[in-house]
């Protein structure tokens, strides 16, 4: 039976979604992220961007494990925009994902069932227009070797398919490895067998 706690559902590429009321403007981005370094990248660009607007509010999920998530209401009142934004993401039970929410401010106040309202739908408008895949964690790493070790390791190799890529083939060669994460101890443990390959972590 294959086990399949690697699995995990998130967005395939980037979305937008928008909200209007009352004259504010709620615009939505979404995307597929692994890292908190990616999360802040994301921000830090659309806070650039829409340097002109009031609050650039954000949620994000990742990991297999949907165990690290984050969110931030940027100066709107309190729950009011952060914890509604995660809610669609955990709505959707989406990981590895990140949704900003900008906001516009149209002079009109909405009070905080409003903004709750606001935030929500914009989000989930951002969801709605891209698509949800299935993905599976996955372990990369590098593998060291010798020339003479070549056709033990691709030996391997093809026996377990994993995705190579950055391959550097000379009298010291090199291969960027990733496989699925369940698999890949079993991987690992076939490649330390060949005499003189060297494993190194990748993520």
């Amino acid at each position: 039976m294959v086990n399949e706690t690697d699995k995990y559902l998130t967005l395939n590429g980037y979305s937008e979604g928008v909200y209007k009321e009352k004259g504010s403007r709620f615009l939505a981005f979404a995307w597929p992220v692994t890292t908190e370094d990616e999360v802040r990248q994301h921000v830090k660009e659309l806070k650039k961007t829409y340097f002109d607007a009031r609050h650039h509010v954000y949620a994000f999920r990742l990991g297999a494990d949907m165990k690290t998530y984050r969110c931030s209401d940027d100066g709107e009142p309190a729950n009011s925009s952060g914890p509604p934004v995660l809610g669609q993401i955990q709505s959707a039970n989406l990981t590895n994902v990140l949704i900003v929410v900008v906001r516009y401010f149209g002079g009109t106040k909405l009070g905080v069932p409003g903004l709750i309202n606001a935030y929500r739908t914009a989000a989930a408008d951002a969801i709605a227009n891209n698509t949800i895949v299935e993905q599976y964690e996955q372990d990369c790493f590098t593998i060291k070797f010798s020339y003479t070790a070549m056709n033990d390791v691709m030996r391997v190799l093809k026996e377990d398919n994993p995705t190579q890529t950055n391959q550097q083939f000379d009298n010291e060669c090199s291969i960027d490895l990733s496989i699925r994460k369940t698999q890949g101890g079993a991987l690992r443990k076939k490649l330390a067998k060949v005499e003189g390959v060297e494993i190194k972590n990748m993520c």
